[in-house]
This record gives C-alpha cells, sequence and structure tokens, in this order.
C-alpha cells in the first residue's frame, strides 16, 4: 500500500515527535501508527529533523547517506537534534510543546563536476539544491531551506565553508561539492516558518 507524499510526511513527523518525548520521559504522545503496510520505514532513509523555537532554530542534526532504516533515521536525528545539537543546550521536558518540527527526506547525493568556484556557482539551483561541501576533513552542508536567508549562490557557498570552519573566500582545486534535493514537512499551528512546507 503506498501512502501519499502527506501521509508519509505526517508520519514521520510523528515518529519524530514521539522519539523526543520518549528521550525525555513526556508521556501522552502517541507514537504513529506504523503496521506492515509501511515497508517504506523498513527501507534506507536519510532524513535531517529540524527544530524551532519561538521562530528561531532550536536544533538540526541529520544524516547525509541513506544508511539506516527510515524509521530509525528519524527518529534518531530528532533526538538528535534536541538533546545533541552542540549549538544549543538539551531540550527540556516542559519546552516540548514550544517546539516545532521539521523532517527533511533527502535524495541522494549528486557529486558536481566543475572547473572553477565561479562554474560551481553557476550550477547551484537556489530554494532546490541542498549543498554538501569538503574538503580535507572539513565538511558542512545546507538544507534548500537556508536559500531563504543566503539567496545568493555566492553567500550561500561563502557561509558554508565558514560552517566548515574555512575563512569565506578560501578555494582549493580539490574541494567537492555534492548537492541533493528534499521533500519536507513541518508541523503546523506551531511556527510560522512551517508555513512554506
Amino acid at each position: 500500500m503506498s501512502l501519499e507524499k502527506n501521509e508519509q510526511g505526517k508520519i514521520l513527523l510523528q515518529i519524530a515527535r514521539a522519539a523526543i518525548s520518549r528521550a525525555l520521559h513526556v508521556s501522552g504522545v502517541s507514537a504513529a501508527e506504523v503496521d506492515e503496510n509501511m515497508p517504506w520505514l523498513s527501507k534506507p532513509g536519510a532524513t535531517f529533523v529540524t527544530l524551532t523555537q519561538w521562530g528561531e532554530l532550536r536544533g538540526c542534526i541529520g544524516s547525509l547517506q541513506a544508511c539506516d532504516p527510515l524509521i530509525e533515521d528519524v527518529s534518531n536525528n530528532a533526538v538528535s537534534a534536541a538533546l545533541y545539537d552542540p549549538r544549543f543546550a538539551p531540550l527540556a521536558a516542559d519546552e516540548l510543546d514550544t517546539v516545532s518540527l521539521e523532517v527533511s527526506l533527502l535524495s541522494e547525493l549528486q557529486l558536481l563536476g566543475f572547473t572553477s568556484e565561479a562554474d560551481a556557482l553557476a550550477q547551484l539551483r537556489p530554494d532546490i539544491d541542498g549543498v554538501v561541501f569538503e574538503y580535507g576533513p572539513y565538511r558542512s552542508t545546507f538544507l534548500p531551506q537556508v536559500w531563504e536567508s543566503l539567496p545568493q549562490p555566492q553567500q550561500f557557498l561563502a557561509k558554508l565553508k565558514s560552517k566548515a570552519r574555512l575563512s569565506e573566500d578560501f578555494w582549493a582545486e580539490d574541494v567537492k561539492l555534492s548537492r541533493y534535493t528534499v521533500s519536507k514537512w513541518c508541523e503546523t499551528g506551531y511556527s510560522k516558518e512551517c508555513a512554506h512546507g
């Protein structure tokens, strides 16, 4: 039985919220109804889970490659975003009702071929591409949603390099860039950021 994307998104959001609730020992949040009609949850999937609170980022952790079953990947990333994002204090149980969740399901990574930074910038698709930047041990990514605050490719790539702890004007021949797209779903009724989801 195949579910429409919106139904899949609702289930993934329920799984994510239930996982955080369990980790925080909060009762009363029902887990998604998962049954044998949902084999897609057992297939490998790569997700990012983003938490927003009062319109501000409160945590975001994810996977770039589909290694674990989707149900495990989204559960683990939800808990990690809530409790282990090093940029934020762990979410407290009494904050759970104040955060909104967004789940992004990633496509496979596509390695970009380019001859220069200008060539790479010309290939980026604003509002469509998530981008992975790699140079030796340095690695970072931005989801496609980040284009909303960094709409210019040059600015987007500069901040991506900065996130990887390199200077914004850094460039080298062996820089690797990959792109991916996402299907994303957001809880409604919590945060205006999700209205477009």
